[in-house]
């Protein structure tokens, strides 16, 4: 019997599942690491915590499915994009890793526009050169870190690391690494001229491979940390966007979804890199060749929802434990007793800068318009309506470029609270669809992984047989108390994007100035 065995790896956890070819799911295990933010700008993690967590959830998903690991045929592994691992040349980590979050990098962002603002849409479908890519986060390490710059042998990102990792090569794809500011989607190579500004060059960088391609088998000292087989092959996935839209079934063109895990992405399969007249919807490879995906991303969405409860919800968090069951069902039990709109209160999700559609590294969370009347109910409300509100600027965004949307495919946590669908239904106008699988990206690993090993002839293929769908929510009566909400989000969005700029922006020139 072939299982295949999923690993992503997203900003604050990473997650394993195994799965049978016909989409049975035998289990899954997550663990969540700490986000080390020093400042405002910045958001790293102990790049060693990526392997240790690695090795602790297979092996507990190996013993809570008691499965015979021989028969465990292959492994895909995906990651978050941009955050960068600086490696010795003993392969060890010299540095945190840069999170894709992180904002550090502004000046050098802002150097790097200057030269290459014209061309990079054309080259590698990222809109505007801003910290988040992962260029700038090494041009930043060169500046101000120059022993680590210096001494640094590889630069990985986190799917690049774990595959390291499980058979000691450097590999990636461009699924991955469309979104460094280095690899050209076009030509499926390096983009040399950037390379050149950023002071590296093509050797410090992993070889190339298509997304889906056989790395090879997990070597023997990664294997016995594991506690798997050396005969279990290894297969790149590509970005978690990539991998979450095939697990959504998200692989012809036109098709809609949408992960909220710590972060709200959206992905649009294409075919036509060049879909956007505007230019200004990040154009991502798809894990499925020959495709493109556009994907709006927003940093802060399940995220903030997690920064709500670790900061103000302590007796939530401790009737749970004591309940065995999870704080954030309590947390959205509570916003069901708030009517649709929050009785005026507005939540801005930006807690790490905005990204998509408007790109501000300055923007900062808000809650705006409350009162004497409000409760914690209300705030915990806010703040989901305040991401869905975000969804349909995004999907009102995509759909001026002809794309119709009838419906959109939801995956990842956020996915667990009717309340959090039904609250998306009503605000978008749009049916929202729930998956019998909400963990996407592991099941999209499986997928990529049974087509790399032949257990599937195509990506196709192996989403027929794997995925089901589980529930529908429909818009109701409700969507018309969201239209004036809406437009008040909007509204407010415009108006402190500018105080964003002036006050947190301004302060960024003092301090190059000091």
């Amino acid at each position: 019997m072939d299982l295949l065995l999923g690993i992503d790896v997203g900003t604050t956890s990473l997650k394993v599942g195994l799965f049978k070819p016909d989409g049975s799911c035998l289990g899954i295990e997550r663990e969540e690491y700490p986000l080390e933010t020093p400042s405002a700008e910045k958001a790293q993690v102990d790049a060693h915590l990526y392997w240790e967590t690695c090795v602790r959830t297979v092996r507990k998903l190996v013993k809570s499915t008691q499965v015979d690991i021989h028969h465990i045929a292959a492994l895909a592994v995906s990651s978050q994009g941009e955050t960068i691992i600086a490696l010795d040349d003993s392969g060890e980590p010299l540095y945190p890793a840069l999170v894709w979050l992180d904002n550090r990098a502004t000046i050098q962002a802002e150097k790097l526009a200057d030269r290459f603002q014209s061309q990079v849409y054309r080259v590698t479908g990222i809109s505007e050169i801003i910290p988040t890519w992962s260029g700038c986060k090494i041009w930043w390490l060169q500046e101000n870190e120059p022993d680590v710059f210096q001494k640094t042998a590889k630069f990985l990102l986190v799917q690049d690391y774990l595959i390291y990792k499980l058979t000691g090569k450097f590999a990636t794809d461009g699924s991955i690494s469309c979104t460094t500011l280095y690899f050209d989607i076009n030509q499926h190579c390096w983009w040399q001229e950037v390379l050149d500004a950023i002071g590296i060059n093509r050797g410090q960088l992993p070889d190339i491979f298509e997304p889906g391609s056989v790395i090879g088998s997990i070597q023997s000292n990664a294997a016995q940390e594991l506690g798997l087989s050396t005969a279990t092959k290894v297969v790149n996935g590509g970005m978690d966007q990539a991998a979450g839209a095939i697990g959504a079934g998200n692989i012809q063109e036109g098709t809609v979804s949408e992960t909220t895990g710590a972060a709200l992405a959206i992905q649009v399969t294409v075919n036509d890199p060049d879909i956007d007249p505007q230019r200004s919807i990040p154009i991502y490879m798809h894990s499925v060749p020959h495709r493109y995906l556009l994907v709006p991303v927003c940093p802060t969405a399940g995220m903030a929802l997690k920064w709500f409860r670790d900061q103000f919800a302590e007796t939530e968090i401790r009737n749970a434990t004591a309940q065995h069951s999870d704080s954030y069902d309590l947390l959205t039990k509570m916003a069901e007793s708030v009517p649709a709109g929050c009785d005026g209160l507005l939540m801005l999700p930006h807690l790490m800068g905005s990204f998509s559609p408007d790109i501000n590294p300055d923007a900062r969370g808000s809650f705006t318009g409350f009162s004497l009347r409000h409760t914690g109910a209300h705030f915990v409300r806010a703040l989901l309506e305040g991401v869905a509100f975000m969804l349909k600027r995004n999907i009102e965004y995509i759909e001026r470029t002809g794309i119709e949307i009838k419906e959109i495919i939801s995956s990842g946590g956020g996915s667990r609270s009717h309340l959090w669908n039904q609250i998306k239904a009503n605000a978008c106008n749009k049916a929202v669809v729930i998956l019998k699988q909400e963990e996407a990206a592991l099941l999209g690993d499986a997928i990529i992984a049974g087509t790399a090993i032949g257990v599937f002839s195509s990506i196709e293929e192996g989403c027929q047989r794997m995925i089901a769908t589980a529930q529908s929510f429909q818009p109701n009566e409700e969507k018309r108390a969201y239209i004036q909400p809406y437009r008040n989000y909007c509204k407010l969005d415009e108006c402190l994007g500018v105080f964003y700029k002036h006050v947190y922006g301004n302060n960024k020139d003092i301090e190059r100035k000091e």
